[in-house]
């Protein structure tokens, strides 16, 4: 049986170019069918196109392989969303949270696809349901988060704040940020939000330059509704799932925000804990740290004075005398 894999990649990025002519013969050499896509067009906001994803090849890959950063990923995730088809990112941006290999561990992780040495993982999405004045309801989805930001620059959005069909909060602001554990990092992380960790089912809403005295981030479990409503007030808005999907917001609309039913799947190849990746993406000083490496250290020197103690014992028993143990055997 034929296996197929799809790449998606950043066609306007010379290193990506040269990325992808290296991913088709490592996988073709892997013996893997290879697809490319090429579309850059974003979806419209509540219309998936998912026949036509489908009719492309998507449902038919094994693997949706990604080469670019966590915008070329979120991009192809709009391919994958509803059809069960993994994600393998390789990071060619600057972060890549979202990826699971490094330019130069292109190789290795075709050698691990080909092995299927992979496991699938589940990011929770968000259901984004939109009601415009008029009762006109649309219906999207977010990976990272859905953002409503004011529409234009001289003047600021007012927003009443729900949780669960209970108000919350109103204030005057530059946008609200609703994410989910996996978008923690990403704008909610630039607005000064808490990282979560992603395998904590949750949601977190955190306003943008709010003028409240009670504008904090917010973090809620998985069986929880965000609502946004717009103020009769305010200036007109923007609503943006990942950076992608759009829509305008006029005054009275009203956004909710809860847990989708979907998720994304991702082909994951090393199961180092998120603790060591939050170190490595942002390139966190951790000298000083004492816990590991003293506990490594101690193991050594109690191995060493364990050798040291066994050699005397031997020379003892044996009537020679005693010897150093080699440390190239330690």
């Amino acid at each position: 049986m034929t296996r197929r894999v799809l790449i998606v990649t950043h066609g306007g990025r010379p290193e990506a170019v040269v990325a992808l002519h290296e991913a088709v013969k490592e996988l073709q050499d892997a013996g893997f069918e290879v697809g490319l896509h090429d579309d850059d067009l974003a979806e419209t906001f509540g219309d998936h196109m998912a026949q036509l994803r489908t009719r492309e090849g998507v449902a038919e890959s094994e693997v949706v392989m990604v080469l670019g950063g966590d915008g070329t990923i979120l991009r192809a995730a709009e391919l994958t969303h509803g059809t069960g088809v993994p994600l393998l990112g390789v990071n060619l941006g600057h972060v890549g949270f979202l990826a699971e290999a490094e330019r130069e561990g292109l190789h290795a992780a075709v050698q691990r696809l080909a092995a299927r040495d992979y496991v699938v993982e589940e990011r929770g999405v968000l259901e984004v349901r939109v009601t415009l004045p008029g009762d006109e309801t649309r219906i999207g989805w977010a990976l990272n988060e859905a953002t409503v930001e004011k529409a234009s620059r001289e003047r600021m959005i007012e927003v009443a704040i729900g949780v669960d069909g209970r108000p919350l909060s109103s204030f005057g602001c530059d946008g609200v940020v609703m994410s989910t554990a996996t978008g923690s990092t990403a704008h909610a992380f630039s607005a000064g939000g808490p990282v979560v960790w992603p395998d904590v089912d949750a949601m977190l809403l955190v306003p943008l330059a709010a003028h409240a005295l009670f504008a904090r981030p917010l973090v809620v479990g998985p069986r929880s509704t965000f609502a946004l409503e717009l103020l009769q007030r305010s200036g007109a808005a923007v609503l943006t799932c990942d950076g992608r999907r759009r829509i305008d917001l006029p005054a009275g609309s009203r956004v909710e925000v809860s847990r989708g039913s979907t998720p994304i799947l991702l082909a994951r190849l090393s199961t180092a804990p998120f603790t060591d990746r939050l170190v490595s993406k942002f390139s966190l000083p951790v000298v000083g740290w004492r816990g590991r490496v003293a506990e490594d250290a101690a193991d050594a020197a109690r191995a060493a004075r364990k050798a040291a103690t066994d050699a005397v014992e031997a020379a003892r028993l044996g009537g020679g005398r005693p010897t150093a143990p080699d440390p190239k055997e330690d």
